[in-house]
């Protein structure tokens, strides 16, 4: 809380995964919260726990809709922008919905914030950094972008384009905006619809079945938990230094995916097996992926002094038992 007052929070996408857990904390934290989500990968099961609180209040709308993000936007002393399209099976399967709700979205709440000079917090991502092989990835690193006839990179571009109009708004316009690229959040209330990994395996380990590990499994990931997550983003919407600024924002402890599925089917007693599927079945031919995605989280932990307190066992134990708990189903039976 910045000097102990309380704000009015317009957080979009709140309705989503990352977002219902910083409307959690905001509530928490005293705040008026408005959410502003079209339902299409968030729910609003994922913020029932707040429908009857007089500090929160959850708009079922696109933000490409300029009248009702004005009004919110009008409303709101901080803006935090989470709206976005999601995981990698939606952005190949549908490239131009991804490109189009990213970049014009961003649009519109930039436009709308700096008529009411609102300050902004605006969620990039990893993906950003694209085939770049400058482990462990800086915010002042060079981007690296594959081909443009490869889906696989129109998220990552769109969200590069979010950050560069979000910086031309800071330079030339003044407006307060700060960046935050998240590298593979993780937790309750993640679904694997959209592509994402660990919620994925959990669900097939808990199913009894095989646990599906693209390319040969090596490929390496960092998994930060979404409560994790959630103090970053709220030291940097309440730090005013941060603004003008890009940051990392993940866990930086790597771990295979192959790694990855014997841990979650040990963590949930699984007899399931671990089975190894191409690219190309999963994503169509010319997918590319890269091999290893680590953050340098000096500058946020300078700043702020966050760095992640989860583990991956954490996030796995969690995850697991958020599953359990929306999915009460008999399981198979334990190993041994």
């Amino acid at each position: 809380m910045i000097d102990g007052c309380q704000m009015r929070f317009l957080v979009t996408g709140g309705a989503g995964f990352i977002g219902s857990h910083l409307c959690d904390y905001l509530i928490d934290e005293g705040h008026t919260v408005d959410v502003l989500d079209d339902l299409s990968t968030g729910s609003m099961e994922n913020v029932a726990q707040l429908e009857r609180n007089d500090r929160f209040r959850c708009t079922v709308g696109s933000v490409d809709d300029d009248e009702v993000v004005d009004a919110l936007v009008r409303e709101a002393d901080v803006v935090v922008h989470l709206a976005a399209a999601v995981g990698v099976k939606l952005v190949v399967d549908s490239p131009v919905r991804a490109i189009e709700t990213n970049v014009h979205c961003t649009e519109v709440v930039l436009a709308h914030a700096d008529s009411h000079g609102r300050p902004v917090l605006i969620a990039s991502t990893s993906e950003v950094y694209g085939k770049s092989n400058a482990l462990p990835f800086r915010e002042d690193g060079d981007l690296q972008m594959g081909a443009t006839d490869k889906s696989r990179w129109a998220y990552a571009c769109s969200k590069a384009i979010d950050e560069f109009l979000a910086m031309a708004y800071w330079r030339e316009r003044g407006l307060p905006v700060t960046v935050v690229r998240l590298f593979n959040t993780v937790g309750p209330r993640q679904t694997g619809s959209y592509g994402m990994v660990v919620p994925t395996l959990v669900g097939q380990a808990l199913a009894g079945e095989p646990l599906t590990v693209y390319g040969d499994g090596r490929q390496m990931r960092c998994f930060c938990h979404v409560a994790d997550v959630v103090q970053a983003l709220a030291g940097l919407i309440y730090d005013e230094r941060a603004r003008g600024n890009v940051f990392n924002v993940g866990a930086t402890a790597e771990i295979s995916m192959l790694d990855l599925a014997r841990r979650i089917i040990a963590a949930t007693g699984s007899s399931s097996e671990i089975c190894l599927t191409t690219y190309a079945d999963a994503y169509g031919e010319g997918f590319e992926d890269m091999y290893r995605r680590i953050p340098d989280i000096t500058k946020v932990h300078a700043l702020i002094g966050w760095s992640p307190t989860r583990s991956l066992e954490d996030v796995i134990r969690d995850v697991v038992a958020y599953h359990r708990s929306v999915n009460p189903a008999p399981e198979i039976p334990a190993l041994g």
